[in-house]
C-alpha cells in the first residue's frame, strides 16, 4: 500500500550562513570554482567505442572504429575541432553551458509538457477540503519566500559533493524566471536580476490567473495568515469555471505556441497579463480534487497531475507550463510541482522543495499586522476568435498527449538504500543494474541508457551522461538467468557491473565522460562552418543517442518522487528516489508504442531488485 501522508520526522530547516545580507559572496564562490575541462580527444574516442560495444552489432562496430580512426588521426578534423573547443574553454566561463541550454532545451520544439518538464509528487498532505488547501498553500508560499530571502541575501549555504564545493548558480535561476516561446527558438528571461525584481506570484484557480503581491510596503513578506486571507479572496473571485483556459496554449508544440503567442500579445491587456505571469516569482496552481486517485493508484494519478494536469477535463489548463517553477496543490491533499527544465536540474529544485515542505510543518510564529490588504489583481485576457481557435487546437493536442502517456509510480517497500549499503555497494549503481536486468529480461538485448550526472563541481556546470549499459552490466544480465552458472560467478559479475557504474559516475562528475565532449566537437564544427564530420553521421552515433532508457536519480529528504516522459517514442522514462528502507520510482512510456509498457517494466524492476538482494544474501562474499 502507498503511504498517504507521513513525511517522516521534521528535520531542521536550511540555516542561512548569516542573518544579514552577504553582498558579493555568490560571485566570490563562483570565481573559486574550476572551469569545465575539455577531455583529451583520444580518451573520448576510446571510451566512445567501449560505450558502443554492448549496444551495437559487431559489423557496425567495425565500421565505427574505422570512422573514429579517421576522425582522430594526426592533423585531422578531430584535432582541429579539439583545438577550437580548448580555445573556447579558455575564453568562456563554461564552454558547454550556453550551448547545452540552447541545444537541449531552447531549440527543442516538442511541447515542454511530458517531453521536457519533470513533475514532482510529494506525499499526500493531511487535508481534504478547500480550507485545508488554502492553509497549506499559504504556508508553502511563506516557505518559498523564506528560501528566496537566502538567495537574495546570498546567505544560502554552499553545497558539497565528496568534499568539493558545488556551483550554486541554478538556485539563482529558478525564481522570477520564465521561458518565452519563439518561432524557431525559445529564450529564458530572469526578472530576479532586473532593476525592479518582482514582488508578486501568480495564482491559478479554475483556469483564471491572479497577481498576488506577497510583500508588504515595508518590504517584509506576508505572513501565512495574510496569505490565507488573500488566497480566500482569489478562490471567491474565481468560482466560475466557464473561463477560456488560456494556460493550455503553453502545452503546444513550441513553433505553434510561438505563433499563437505573438497573436495573443498583440492585444495590450493580454500582453500585460502575460508579462505579469512571466515576471512573477513562481506560480501556484490551486486544483480541485483528483477523481479516481485512491490506494495503490494514488501516486500514479498524482504524477499525471504534476506532469501534465490530466488533460482538459482535469487541470492541464490550470497551468502556465513556461513558468520555471509551478507548485500544485489539490483540494484533496495532492501536492507537488512542475518545473520548466531550461534553467535548472532536479536537485536544486528538490532542495528548495525539501526546505518548503519542512517549513509547512513548522508552527506559525509571525503575527499578522493589522490593516486590510489590497485585493489580488485578476489577470484579464481578451479572447478573439483566432485565439479561441488556438485554444481549441491546444486542447485537442494536449488530450492526445495525455491519453498517450502511461505513468506508473511504485513504492518498492521491501528495502531501500540500506541493503546495497550493507553490502558496500552504491545504491545508485545497484538500482541501475537492476534496471538493466529488468530491461534485458523483457527485450533480450541491452540498450543505450542515459543517467544524468551533475557537473556542478565546475562553474555553471549542468549535466553529462552516465552510460549505465556497460560491457560489465551486459555480461552480468546475460549470465544472471543462466541455470548453468554458479551464484559465485553471478555475484562476481554483479560486483564488476556495480564497480563499472561507479567508475563511470566518477568519470562523469569530474568532467571526463564522452557525451558532452562529442556534442561540443559537433557544435564546434558548425561554429567553424565545416560539414558534419562522418563520426556524427555514422548510424552508431544515432543508436548511441536513442535512449530507450532515460533515467535519473533525484534523492530527497522528503518521501517524494520525480517523474518525466520518455525521450524517444519507443522508450521509457525512469526516475527514482532511494530512501533508507524503501525506493520510490516512476516509470513512463507511450501507449502508442506497442513494444513498451510502463506497468510491465515497473514490475520487472521490482522483481530484479528482489533477485539481486537474494543473490547477495544466498552467496558467500567473494574476495573483492
Amino acid at each position: 500500500m502507498v503511504k498517504t501522508c507521513a513525511l517522516g520526522r521534521p528535520r531542521h530547516l536550511v540555516k542561512p550562513v548569516s542573518a544579514t545580507r552577504v553582498a558579493g559572496r555568490y560571485l566570490t564562490h563562483q570565481r573559486g570554482l574550476p572551469g569545465l575541462p575539455v577531455p583529451p580527444l583520444q580518451q573520448t574516442c576510446e571510451r566512445y567505442i567501449t560505450a558502443l560495444e554492448p549496444i551495437v552489432e559487431a559489423d557496425e562496430l567495425t565500421h565505427t572504429r574505422r570512422v573514429i580512426q579517421e576522425f582522430q588521426k594526426a592533423g585531422g578534423v578531430g584535432e582541429q575541432l579539439q583545438r577550437g573547443l580548448e580555445k573556447r574553454a579558455g575564453e568562456t566561463e563554461n564552454w558547454l553551458s550556453q550551448w547545452w541550454v540552447q541545444v537541449a532545451y531552447l531549440d527543442y520544439r516538442m511541447p515542454v509538457v511530458v517531453h521536457s518538464s519533470p513533475g514532482l509528487v510529494l506525499p499526500r498532505m493531511d487535508f481534504r477540503d478547500k480550507d485545508g488547501q488554502i492553509r497549506f498553500a499559504s504556508k508553502l508560499i511563506a516557505g518559498v519566500l523564506y528560501f528566496k530571502t537566502m538567495i537574495d541575501n546570498e546567505t544560502l549555504p554552499v553545497e558539497y559533493l565528496g568534499g568539493k564545493p558545488l556551483c550554486m548558480n541554478q538556485y539563482y535561476e529558478v525564481l522570477s524566471s520564465c521561458r518565452i516561446p519563439g518561432l524557431k527558438r525559445d529564450s529564458v528571461v530572469n526578472h530576479a536580476k532586473s532593476s525592479q525584481p518582482p514582488k508578486h506570484i501568480t495564482v491559478v484557480h479554475n483556469f483564471q490567473f491572479f497577481q498576488l503581491d506577497v510583500y508588504n510596503r515595508d518590504g517584509t513578506p506576508l505572513t501565512a495568515d495574510q496569505l490565507c486571507v488573500q488566497l480566500e479572496k482569489i478562490c471567491r473571485a474565481s468560482q466560475e469555471t466557464n473561463t477560456e483556459p488560456v494556460g493550455i496554449l503553453t502545452t503546444q508544440h513550441r513553433d505553434v505556441w510561438g505563433k499563437s503567442y505573438l497573436n495573443l500579445i498583440k492585444d495590450k491587456t493580454n500582453k500585460e497579463s502575460v508579462s505579469a505571469i512571466q515576471r512573477s516569482i513562481f506560480t501556484l496552481c490551486l486544483d480541485g480534487p483528483t477523481p479516481g486517485a485512491a490506494g495503490e493508484l494514488y501516486r500514479s494519478c498524482a504524477a499525471v497531475q504534476m506532469l501534465h494536469g490530466g488533460g482538459t477535463q482535469s487541470y492541464s489548463g490550470n497551468r502556465w507550463f513556461d513558468k520555471t517553477l509551478q507548485f500544485i496543490v489539490g483540494e484533496d491533499g495532492t501536492c507537488g510541482a512542475n518545473y520548466e527544465h531550461a534553467p535548472a536540474e532536479g536537485p536544486p529544485i528538490v532542495a528548495l522543495i525539501d526546505h518548503v515542505v519542512e517549513y509547512t510543518r513548522k508552527p506559525e510564529t509571525a503575527k499578522s499586522p493589522a490593516g486590510s490588504l489590497p485585493v489580488p489583481r485578476r489577470l484579464l485576457f481578451n479572447i478573439t476568435p483566432e485565439i479561441k481557435q488556438d485554444i481549441e487546437e491546444a486542447k485537442l493536442s494536449m488530450n492526445t498527449l495525455a491519453q498517450d502517456l502511461d505513468m506508473r509510480v511504485k513504492v518498492f517497500g521491501h528495502f531501500g538504500k540500506n541493503v546495497p549499503k550493507a553490502h558496500k555497494m552504491s545504491p545508485d549503481a545497484f538500482i541501475q543494474i537492476a534496471l538493466q536486468l529488468a530491461y534485458y529480461r523483457k527485450y533480450r538485448r541491452c540498450c543505450a541508457t542515459y543517467e544524468s550526472a551533475s557537473l556542478r563541481m565546475f562553474r555553471l556546470g549542468r549535466t553529462d551522461t552516465i552510460r549505465s549499459a556497460s560491457n560489465a552490466s551486459a555480461s552480468f544480465v546475460k549470465t544472471f538467468d543462466d541455470p548453468s552458472k554458479q551464484n559465485l560467478e553471478k555475484l562476481d559479475l554483479m560486483e564488476k557491473a556495480v564497480k563499472a557504474h561507479r567508475s563511470y559516475t566518477n568519470m562523469a562528475i569530474s568532467g571526463q565522460a564522452i557525451d558532452r565532449h562529442l556534442l561540443g566537437l559537433k557544435l564546434q564544427a558548425a561554429e567553424e562552418k565545416l560539414s558534419v564530420p562522418a563520426i556524427f553521421r555514422d548510424p552508431a552515433y544515432a543508436k548511441a543517442l536513442h535512449y530507450h532508457l532515460s533515467t535519473s536519480q533525484v534523492p530527497s529528504k522528503t518521501d517524494c518522487v520525480m517523474c518525466f516522459g520518455p525521450v524517444v517514442p519507443d522508450g521509457y522514462g525512469f526516475c527514482y528516489n532511494p530512501m533508507e528502507d524503501h525506493i520510490n520510482f516512476a516509470v513512463s512510456s507511450f501507449n502508442s508504442c506497442k513494444e513498451t509498457d510502463a506497468g510491465d517494466l515497473a514490475g520487472a524492476v521490482e522483481e530484479a531488485l528482489l533477485d539481486l538482494k537474494r543473490l547477495l544474501e544466498q552467496t558467500p562474499r567473494s574476495k573483492l
